[in-house]
């Protein structure tokens, strides 16, 4: 029963994003657009502005628009996560989530349904994402072999997942606490900012303030943007005048701390699933 139920919340989210033409295009079709026109753009900009740095000896230089490909990815992973509650309140307005509050499913099987559904959505989009961003000339898995970038694109879709979880449980347990979707989305607009623009999701960290860079590495963004340049860029490269050296111990490290968000995120909400009342 609860492996039906669980499977049947996620398969009718799914259904729910593929049959609504609108909101199935524009997620699919504006993360291309932002890599396109902010990439594009930006890119020029940055590149004409680091042309004098002299490159380091031996380290590969790689231009903006492949550095930011990450970011972006990242960044539509955040959006998609902390928008992904607001299937609750829509339940909740429509009088749904009261009859699945009555059945015998369990809740933390509404949570995981519902979870697992952002992150199939998380995952759509990051590989347009990856696709698009190779073909407007983003240098991603350069010098990769077949197999390398193979086990690349599962590595970057392992941190994508378990970031989503995160954002996701989170959004979860703020949905099922509110009553609209306008609640939603001031509260989500609050939050994205900070999380974005307080990343290396867009530029390197060490130039910020030393309370910003405190802050970015407690971002969980920081950590899901660091895996993916891991595995799309490698572990030693140049960037806008700064190189970036990853060992394997801090890509472990920066999928614990991803991991251990996630399940602080499920505690919270469980919580307050089950002391949520549905009228």
């Amino acid at each position: 029963m609860m492996h039906t139920g669980f499977f049947t919340i996620y398969r009718r989210d799914m259904i729910r994003f593929i049959r609504f033409k609108t909101l199935l295009i524009s997620s699919l079709v504006q993360p291309a657009l932002w890599m396109a026109f902010f990439g594009i753009a930006m890119s020029a900009s940055f590149n004409r502005l680091t042309a004098e740095i002299p490159p380091l000896p031996g380290v590969p230089t790689v231009d903006y628009l492949t550095f930011m490909a990450a970011g972006v990815i990242a960044m539509t992973t955040l959006f998609t996560s902390l928008f992904g509650g607001i299937t609750i309140l829509f339940d909740k307005n429509w009088g749904l989530m009261r009859e699945i509050f009555a059945s015998p499913l369990p809740r933390n099987q509404i949570i995981f349904g519902i979870a697992l559904s952002g992150m199939t959505k998380s995952f759509i989009q990051a590989g347009i994402i990856m696709a698009f961003a190779l073909l407007i000339g983003a240098d991603l898995f350069a010098g990769f072999t077949p197999a390398g970038t193979v086990f690349a694109i599962l590595g970057i879709l392992l941190f994508v997942g378990v970031f989503s979880l995160g954002f996701l449980f989170l959004s979860a347990a703020i949905s099922i606490s509110l009553e609209s979707p306008e609640g939603l989305q001031g509260i989500i607009t609050l939050l994205t900012m900070p999380i974005f623009f307080a990343s290396n999701a867009l530029y390197p960290i060490n130039a910020f303030p030393p309370v910003l860079q405190a802050v970015s590495l407690a971002n969980p963004l920081t950590y899901l943007v660091t895996g993916i340049r891991y595995f799309a860029i490698g572990d030693n490269f140049q960037a806008m005048g700064t190189q970036y050296t990853v060992t394997p111990s801090a890509i472990g490290f920066a999928f614990l701390f991803l991991a251990g968000f996630a399940v602080m995120m499920f505690g919270l909400a469980w919580w307050r699933f089950q002391k949520a009342v549905v009228t």
